[in-house]
């Protein structure tokens, strides 16, 4: 593509590839030293001028790598196609949208059972885990990346870098832990946003939106696990400033059928999330022809009931996930794409 060229479609992503440790892989397989992850990073990821909005994307269970980019690049694909065809139902993107995106893929395949799903809940854990993962230290860093090039926030309370971009996470099942993992890592861990320059406490890292799907989690996370992700008192520089929006469907037997005997209770991808530390609101996943009310999407935590559309075929409603991966179709792109358009 020429200097200057506006892609026609959704571009390839860039991938960062995570081992069963959490740690960063090159492209060659060699896993890299932990004081070596902002340079390789640095030197992978060349932000393209032209691009409005930068989604991260990190996948869930029985993902093979090749599938996650894919599945990136359909939602994008499917959010561009909606704003092409009517972007008057988009109006905050008057400015135009030009999604770029960045996949974490890490090895998340096992046997389709009860085990199966243990080991990879397990695996998901210790790549996490304080003192042994370093999944949460390595997107931290990633994120801390693309932070880096934002505008005074002074003057904007989103995160935008110099040509205007806007960074939203979006992730699948287990996927989701890993985001609000790395976003707690890097915003209470200051050196993993300096690079090279001192961190400026004026300056909290923040995303614009977080949108996770199917989360493969106990319905009590936010406040067991992940209650630092929203602004209070005592952390008044929370790194997550836009809603955090998560969908449920009552047709997901991953955490709804596995998560119940491996966690005793169904998760929040079959129920939705449970008691969290701020005010909740629930709503119901709209056709791509219905836009959602700004009173909607306006919170802290957005329970998005998605029953009547992530249901599955025949076959796959008795599968042993169910309707855990239905989410890919332009009723998840139209949400994606609504909570980039109330970013601006």
């Amino acid at each position: 593509m020429t200097a200057g060229a506006l892609p026609r479609v959704v571009p390839e992503p860039l991938v960062v590839d995570l081992d069963e440790q959490g740690r960063l892989r090159t492209p060659e397989d060699v896993p890299v030293p932990v004081d070596r992850v902002a340079d390789h990073l640095a030197r992978r990821l060349r932000i393209p001028g032209w691009a409005t909005d930068i989604h991260v994307y990190v996948h869930g269970w029985r993902t093979p790598p090749a599938t996650a980019a894919r599945s990136a690049t359909r939602l994008l694909s499917q959010a561009m196609d909606l704003w092409t065809a009517r972007p008057d139902r988009y109006p905050g993107l008057s400015d135009g949208y030009r999604p770029w995106s960045v996949v974490v893929r890490w090895p998340s395949s096992s046997r389709p059972t009860l085990g199966g799903y243990r080991l990879i809940r397990d695996r998901a854990h210790s790549m996490s885990a304080e003192g042994r993962g370093h999944a949460p230290y390595v997107i931290g860093h990633l994120l801390g990346y693309l932070d880096a090039g934002r505008v005074d926030p002074r003057a904007s309370a989103v995160l935008a870098n110099r040509n205007g971009q806007y960074l939203h996470l979006t992730g699948h099942s287990f996927g989701g832990r890993f985001l609000c993992e790395a976003m707690q890592r890097a915003a209470e861990r200051p050196p993993v946003l300096g690079w090279s320059t001192p961190y400026d406490s004026r300056r909290p890292f923040t995303v614009d939106s977080a949108l996770i799907f199917q989360m493969a989690a106990p319905r009590d996370a936010f406040v067991r696990h992940y209650a630092d992700l929203f602004p209070s008192g005592e952390h008044p520089g929370a790194p997550l400033r836009g809603p955090l929006v998560l969908t449920h469907s009552r047709w997901d037997r991953a955490t709804g059928f596995w998560h119940l005997r491996a966690e005793r209770r169904p998760g929040i991808g079959h129920s939705g999330a449970g008691p969290a530390p701020v005010p909740q609101f629930s709503t119901t996943l709209l056709g791509t022809d219905t836009p959602y009310p700004q009173h909607v999407l306006d919170h802290r935590v957005v329970n998005v009931n998605a029953d009547g559309l992530y249901r599955g075929s025949r076959l796959t409603r008795l599968s042993p996930a169910g309707a855990h991966s239905d989410f890919l179709r332009p009723e998840s792109a139209h949400l994606l794409l609504t909570l980039a358009e109330r970013s601006r």
